[in-house]
């Protein structure tokens, strides 16, 4: 009987005590759980505190102390992170989630891919299941951390077709996880522009995994925020803050776009963001430039005043601030060297193309400093992925070199424009093209644009002009011919322009002038001669006129020297014409 007690005992003290371990292991997995939702939120200050939490409550555990060094990585603490993991391997935690971490720190390090790699792929082994009805397959969980590391960083980090198979894998065996979807949208996106299409698809499957996803939804209005897709990007960030109100990176984008064109919605979405975001370096940049935008410069350069006395003394963004008002309120000495420290402080990854432009903005006020502000564009080609940001930068640096008279540098960058734009060229481009190399005295150049500008737009008159003009510019004094064939070319558009026979009169009666010239001095073909002279007289029959007289007489004077061929009476050059 008492042996019987003592078993129902015992038994009630397990029970309570397998109670007692779930209930932990739950509110473990919980609160775990939550530090990802703010991992994924940009929550990094909040999501580090309670892995932090997790972390001084057991330093053994492989999943926390991975995801403790994802928000150190989140808060740009690589050597953290690495001190982390390396602990843990030290310590004996030799786990698949820390082999993961390490190869995601390497990546970050800039380290050899192929060492990284392995380090994914012994963890892929480690995690791999050895019985029951998972028997041989990979954990999903590592597959998705995998395509986690790789998904982070800037475009040049990673090897996103090597984590899309990965993910692939992970989608397969986990139908309910949405990060998987979302990292392998991120992947797709680091491919490049054309693969917007496929991201898109990943972050519509993490929707239909998870229809209150935010984070899928935000991603989805920010590539249509990249093509300035305006009903679709809001349309994607409302929903995302109707699944979760709380979600604070979609105010954020929101803000961006009204930024500088609505001060009213700018506001309303900078004052939700500060409400939801972790109270940090960024949010009250964000405040700062919010003060910029609504034109309180001597306000938001106070608080960026007050932000570099504090703890955000190191926030990499101070020097952009700085230049911003500076350059509104008038200091163009204190804009110019606070874009310095900043370009030179700041990771190229981290750049964007409004940094560019204010930098451009500012050096342009410098004489003598084009130079320098084309080559900020240069930088700005080739840090962006955007095809017409590439083909609005090498545009500008024309501008810019234009205004300097620097035509032959002018021509190299609309030429670049171009290329990026893949070769095709609009009627405006041919036209600042070829009129630019002509500006420049590049005539040979400018004959070459002409005429293609003739085969792509031939009822447009300004190729014809170009043409001829330019072909006048390399024969000025009308002995090689160079315009013959261009003027004949211009004179049959022009004929056929019967509408417009006043407007062009005077230009088809200069063309004949100078074939008139060429015929009788250097070729001395004068029945040619002759047939010009009837086709001036044609264009200005009217006796009394300036150009009426000369024709006059120069069928006169043609006249007369074939009645006497020994004759050398050609008429006179007339000046003006």
């Amino acid at each position: 009987m008492i042996n019987n007690s003592k078993t129902r005992h015992m038994k009630k003290v397990i029970t309570l005590l397998f109670a007692a371990i779930v209930t932990v292991s739950g509110i473990t997995a919980q609160t775990l759980a939550e530090g990802i939702k703010f991992l994924n939120y940009n929550k990094n200050k909040s999501a580090t505190d309670v892995f932090k939490k997790l972390y001084d409550a057991n330093s053994k555990d492989p999943q926390t102390i991975y995801w403790y060094g994802q928000s150190m990585l989140a808060n740009e603490d690589v050597k953290g992170a690495k001190n982390l993991y390396q602990k843990a391997l030290q310590e004996g935690v030799n786990d698949a989630w820390i082999l993961v971490g390490m190869g995601h720190v390497e990546i970050e390090e800039g380290g050899d891919m192929n060492a990284v790699k392995q380090k994914f792929e012994q963890a892929i082994t480690q995690s791999t299941e050895t019985k029951g009805k998972n028997k041989n397959k990979p954990n999903p969980a590592i597959l998705n951390a995998i395509g986690r590391a790789n998904a982070d960083g800037g475009s040049k980090q990673g090897d996103p077709t090597y984590a899309i198979d990965k993910l692939k894998q992970a989608a397969a065996l986990d139908i309910s996880n949405p990060d998987i979807m979302i990292n392998m949208g991120v992947n797709y996106l680091k491919l490049g522009g054309d693969q917007g299409g496929e991201a898109v698809k990943a972050y519509q499957d993490a929707i239909t995994r998870d229809p209150k996803n935010a984070l899928a939804m935000f991603k989805t209005g920010m590539i249509y925020k990249s093509q300035d897709n305006k009903q679709l990007f809001e349309q994607f960030f409302t929903d995302a803050n109707a699944a979760d109100p709380a979600f604070p990176l979609s105010y954020a984008a929101l803000y961006d776009y009204y930024s500088n064109k609505d001060v009213n919605k700018a506001r309303e979405n900078i004052e939700k963001y500060i409400q939801y975001a972790d109270k940090d370096c960024k949010t009250d940049f964000l405040y700062a430039d919010y003060l910029f935008r609504a034109g309180k410069y001597q306000e938001s350069l106070e608080k960026t005043k007050a932000m570099e006395s504090g703890e955000c003394k190191a926030f990499y963004q101070i020097p952009l601030l700085y230049t911003y008002n500076y350059d509104r309120l008038g200091d163009s000495i204190q804009a110019k060297v606070n874009i310095e420290k900043y370009f030179a402080t700041t990771p190229k990854e981290k750049l964007t193309a409004s940094n560019y432009d204010i930098a451009v903005k500012i050096f342009s006020k410098f004489p003598g400093s084009e130079t320098v502000a084309v080559e900020y564009l240069q930088k700005a080609i080739d840090n962006d992925t955007s095809v017409a940001n590439k083909v609005a930068f090498a545009n500008q640096a024309a501008e810019i070199m234009g205004k300097a008279k620097n035509y032959s540098e002018q021509i190299k960058w609309l030429q670049a424009a171009v290329k990026f734009k893949g070769g095709s060229m609009s009627e405006f481009d041919f036209f600042k093209l070829t009129n630019t190399a002509f500006t420049a005295k590049e005539y040979g150049l400018t004959m070459e644009l002409a005429k293609k500008y003739i085969e792509a737009f031939p009822t447009k008159p300004q190729p014809y002009s170009f043409n001829v003009r330019a072909a006048k510019a390399i024969d000025t004094a009308v002995t090689l011919g160079t315009a013959v064939e261009p003027i004949v070319l211009q004179n049959d558009y022009l004929l056929k322009d019967t509408v417009n026979l006043d407007k062009n009169r005077r230009t088809l009666y200069n063309n004949y002038y100078y074939l008139l010239q060429y015929n009788v001095y250097v070729i001395k073909d004068i029945p040619k001669s002759q047939e010009l002279v009837e086709k001036m007289l044609a264009l200005y029959p009217a006796a009394g006129t300036e150009e009426n007289k000369y024709a006059t007489q120069t069928k006169e004077a043609l006249e007369k020297a074939v009645a006497k061929p020994g004759a050398k009476n050609p008429p006179a050059k007339t000046a003006g014409q």
